[in-house]
Formats: C-alpha cells, sequence, structure tokens
C-alpha cells in the first residue's frame, strides 16, 4: 500500500491480517481511554469485527510495521480503519470515516501518523469521496492539534449513544 523511510527504518502501510489482532488491539488498549475499553484476555469479539472489516470491500484496517534498517521483517507499530461510505446529502456524494488510528507510544511524533492519515486522504480521493471524518474524543488535545495540522476542521459536535 505504501513505504516510507521514517527514522529508525522503513515504515510499510499493509492490509491487516488476522494474525495481527493482538498487535492491533494492544495499540487500541495504549493510553487511559483505551485501557479500560480493550483487552486481549477474549479475542473472539476482535476476531468477528475482523471477518466482517475482511469480507467487505467498503472497509479497511490496515496495519503499519516498521522495519529496521537492514533487517527484512518488522513489527506491527500503528494501525487504522477506513471505511467508505455512500449518502444521499452532498448529492449523492460518498465520504470516509477514519477510526482507530494509533501509533506505539514509543514512535508518536516521529510523523507515521502523518504517513498514515495522508494516505488514508489520498485512497479516499482515490476512490471518489468528498469528504473524510473521524471523530476523536474531546480530552485528547494533542490529536485535535494533530488533525487540525492536516486540515482537518472542528466543524460539527458529535454525539454517541452507548447501547
Amino acid at each position: 500500500m505504501l513505504t516510507a523511510d521514517v527514522d529508525g527504518g522503513t515504515f510499510r502501510l499493509r492490509p491487516a491480517l488476522r494474525a495481527d489482532l493482538p498487535a492491533i488491539v494492544q495499540l487500541l488498549a495504549d493510553d487511559a481511554m483505551g485501557a479500560v475499553r480493550e483487552t486481549v484476555v477474549d479475542m473472539e469479539p476482535y476476531e468477528r469485527a475482523f471477518a466482517a472489516i475482511d469480507a467487505d470491500p467498503s472497509h479497511l484496517l490496515v496495519v503499519g510495521d516498521l522495519v529496521p534498517h537492514g533487517a527484512e521483517n518488522g513489527s506491527v507499530v500503528a494501525t487504522f480503519q477506513l471505511s467508505f461510505l455512500p449518502g444521499i446529502s452532498r448529492q449523492g456524494s460518498w465520504r470516509s470515516q477514519l477510526e482507530g488510528v494509533r501509533v506505539a507510544g514509543s514512535l508518536r511524533g516521529q510523523g507515521i501518523g502523518n504517513v498514515m492519515v495522508r494516505w488514508a486522504i489520498e485512497e479516499s480521493r482515490r476512490r471518489g469521496c468528498s469528504m473524510m471524518q473521524l471523530s476523536t474524543h474531546k480530552d485528547r488535545t494533542s490529536a485535535h492539534r494533530f488533525y487540525e495540522r492536516l486540515g482537518f476542521d472542528a466543524s460539527h459536535e458529535g454525539m454517541k449513544l452507548k447501547l
């Protein structure tokens, strides 16, 4: 999908494999909010979700591997999900939804998130989307600054209902 040179080696984006699920869940749990929502104790719900995402071409679950200089293989250090949604509004345009963007804590601030989100923006354009949307928790102020630097505008107030 994409290969980029970054500090520490080569960063490669690729479609996630079922075998990547423990690493993905670990990335999702790698902060105060995720730590209370995610657990690797029972992988069954994640496996069901992976199967649904993997079976639907309107959804991509992506991981990023960091391959150290001189090595052939690396480890999963980043992830995100990108979904493509048809809509009636905006003259029937498609939009993409970016979810679960995570970079390993030890690698944040090194440009990996920037590479990932820019790829997701270009893939959304390639698929004919007129807009990309995402939600980020109000307490994630550093994430807000990150997305604003990439051109995102906090134009709406999002709401959620836990079911």
